[in-house]
């Protein structure tokens, strides 16, 4: 049996049209489409943060708070303009922070896709068809049928699941963003420890180099001493095995430069090798400023990308609870069409080929054997998830800072006692020299002081490059090294 199109309606006999009681009822479904969303209404979690820090502010420490500026390029109060650079271009080439800004364009268009569920949508048509029947059950006719049209549907969010999804990618765009600030406060911060790492290792090159010389020296002395009779063999292999031990401390050095070197080309977006150059020269470890502001907790938590995200990942489950429980409810959708219809192309375009329609339509699943209200829990459980993910986020945070805390002033303390015994090691080593030549001492005592003045001098030279880094790592824990960038301003704009 074949289908009849339909035919337009007929001049002759109008067909009513109600479009008050229409417009009626689209009036009633926008006004229901204004209720509240279901599904619980996101509340930023309760943080009680200490009034102070539990360490001690001492070294240089201040409980003032903390200038947003500065703590947005706390790098420049080392003072060290390739330091700058290097920071400057990581922040404009690093991979991850490219992969950051591409997850924030991912969300905004996610969001995008969200909001559009808020509006009609509108398809254009067209057909052409030609058809014929069955010669045994239809006559073996032939016809052609002609289509044009648009047709328009709209979900009328009366019970705020698209509300809530909207609010949800709202949210997931914010924490992206968050993430986004989090990669640079932790590049700006792998940045400048590898940099430190790579004057602090030309430091401790530099104090193995020139104790190198002094402990030749001294080979060279005894082996002229040897070779005219006037010590054993015993003082010429102990200055032996003492110079042997000091050159095979520089190829650990020298590797672990270069470790640092390509560290900071891949971290700058380029080829291991790239920033060799720039690092050739030897130059001094950083100086610290004589003091820093780190505020007090509450400020520090305010401060902090990762909490900032957790917090609006939270939000983003909470609204998703309302997406899941939305489907408990009948879903409400006005569609409509209007178009062209006709047996023949020539009469497509005339008023007698008009047809359409438009009205409401509901639907409502009555049974799914619990599956929908499972999907509830799953949401709840996982909001949850959430909530002890933004707790645990915050003590971590105050954790990290007052770790940071202590190791920068007490990696202070311990450089002053290097300090010291550096000096004190000098002194002996110079006066062991003397008095071996005058017969005082023997050669195993010139050599103990040769060994320890070199032990003191890399130990300082380490704790040199120590006290920066854990300021650095403190600047990272205050949650500094983001705003002032342009890169992650771009990502936010629209």
């Amino acid at each position: 049996m074949s289908s009849q199109p339909l035919p337009g309606p007929s001049r002759k006999q109008p067909v009513q049209k109600n479009y008050p009681l229409l417009a009626f009822a689209a009036a009633a479904l926008l006004g229901l489409a204004g209720c509240a969303a279901v599904g619980p209404d996101y509340a930023p979690p309760a943080t009680s943060a200490p009034a102070g820090w539990h360490t001690e502010l001492r070294q240089g420490l201040s409980a003032e708070n903390v200038d947003p500026q500065l703590l947005a390029g706390w790098w420049t109060t080392l003072d060290d303009p390739l330091l700058t650079g290097l920071i400057g271009q990581a922040v404009a080439s690093n991979l991850d922070v490219k992969q950051a800004t591409a997850r924030v364009r991912e969300a905004r268009a996610r969001r995008g896709i969200s909001q559009a569920g808020q509006f009609p949508a509108l398809d254009a048509s067209g057909s052409a068809t030609r058809s014929k029947s069955s010669e045994n059950s239809g006559g073996g006719a032939t016809r052609s049928f002609y289509a044009a049209g648009f047709d328009a549907g709209w979900e009328v969010d009366i019970f705020g699941g698209v509300r809530r999804g909207v609010e949800a990618a709202e949210a997931d765009l914010a924490a992206s963003n968050e993430d986004l600030r989090d990669a640079l406060v932790t590049l700006t911060a792998e940045v400048a420890l590898n940099y430190l790492d790579a004057r602090t290792y030309q430091s401790r090159l530099a104090v193995a180099e020139d104790n190198l010389a002094i402990q030749q020296q001294t080979y060279d002395l005894s082996r002229s001493r040897w070779e005219a009779g006037l010590s054993d063999e015993l003082a010429l292999q102990q200055a032996r095995y003492n110079l042997e031990s000091t050159r095979a401390q520089i190829p650990g050095l020298r590797t672990g430069l270069e470790e640092a070197k390509n560290r900071l080309a891949v971290l700058t977006g380029q080829a291991p090798g790239a920033v060799h150059e720039l690092l050739a020269e030897t130059r001094p470890i950083p100086v610290i400023p004589p003091t820093v502001a780190v505020g007090v907790p509450a400020e520090t938590l305010r401060q902090r990308p990762d909490i900032r995200r957790a917090e609006r990942s939270l939000a983003a489950q909470t609204a998703r609870i309302g997406v899941a429980t939305a489907d408990l409810y009948p879903k409400f959708r006005l569609t409509g069409s209007i178009g062209l219809e006709s047996l023949k192309s020539a009469e497509l375009f005339k008023s007698a080929s008009e047809a359409w329609n438009i009205g409401p339509s509901v639907s409502w699943n009555i049974f799914d054997a619990g599956a929908i209200r499972q999907n509830i829990e799953v949401q709840s459980a996982i909001e949850e998830q959430y909530l002890l993910a933004y707790e645990a986020a915050v003590l971590g945070a105050l954790e990290e800072v007052e770790n940071a805390l202590t190791a920068y002033a007490e990696e202070q303390l311990r450089r002053e006692r290097l300090l010291a015994a550096v000096e004190a090691a000098r002194q002996a080593e110079n006066l062991a020299a003397i008095k071996y030549d005058a017969g005082l001492v023997d050669f195993t005592t010139v050599l103990e002081a040769q060994r320890s003045l070199l032990s003191f001098e890399d130990q300082l030279s380490q704790s040199e490059g120590a006290v920066t880094s854990n300021l650095i790592r403190l600047y990272k824990a205050l949650g500094g090294g983001w705003s002032s960038s342009a890169a992650v301003q771009s990502p936010e704009k629209g």
